[in-house]
């Protein structure tokens, strides 16, 4: 296979890169908008802003198995505001659970991935700034979606006994 070289964006397009990745979720390409954000991080490796649009790009690729929870998770864990660390902790397990509910038997799961999901906007809502209730909202978005779904937790698993 033949190799090439990325060629680096310059620090004066930054802000015009994060803007084009932006764009391109936007436009519901999600791989388009990932690539961006990576030639962003590697002139700027702690930009919050494009680790952000990061982690959302790799959740908007969930449902077709493109990307992985545990993947926008290490991204998010270098974000260092407390309010958007909860608050997409959130929006990662909701997109998760929204991405198993499509996925037949694993639909089973989902409930769980919408309580967690609630629980991180919980912890948001606790540190949000003022004015801002999009934690809230997307609580209220999970308990919707459990309850027109009918979503229920897994049984408890029990272990037989030979005897």
């Amino acid at each position: 296979m033949e190799s090439f070289e990325l060629h680096p964006i310059t620090e004066d397009g930054l802000e015009a890169a994060i803007n084009r990745a932006e764009h391109y979720r936007l436009l519901n390409q999600p791989a388009e908008a990932q690539s961006i954000c990576h030639d962003v991080l590697a002139i700027d490796p702690d930009n919050q802003k494009v680790l952000v649009v990061l982690v959302l790009a790799l959740t908007d690729q969930f449902e077709a198995g493109e990307a992985s929870a545990q993947q926008a998770r290490g991204y998010l864990s270098q974000v260092k505001d407390d309010y958007q660390t909860a608050y997409y902790q959130g929006i990662i397990s909701e997109r998760q659970g929204r991405a198993l509910m499509r996925k037949g038997p694993a639909a089973a799961f989902a409930y769980d991935s919408f309580r967690e999901a609630m629980e991180w906007f919980e912890k948001a809502a606790e540190v949000r700034p003022e004015g801002n209730d999009d934690a809230i909202l997307r609580w209220n978005s999970c308990v919707r979606t459990i309850q027109d779904s009918n979503l229920e937790p897994r049984p408890v698993e029990t272990e037989l006994s030979l005897e």
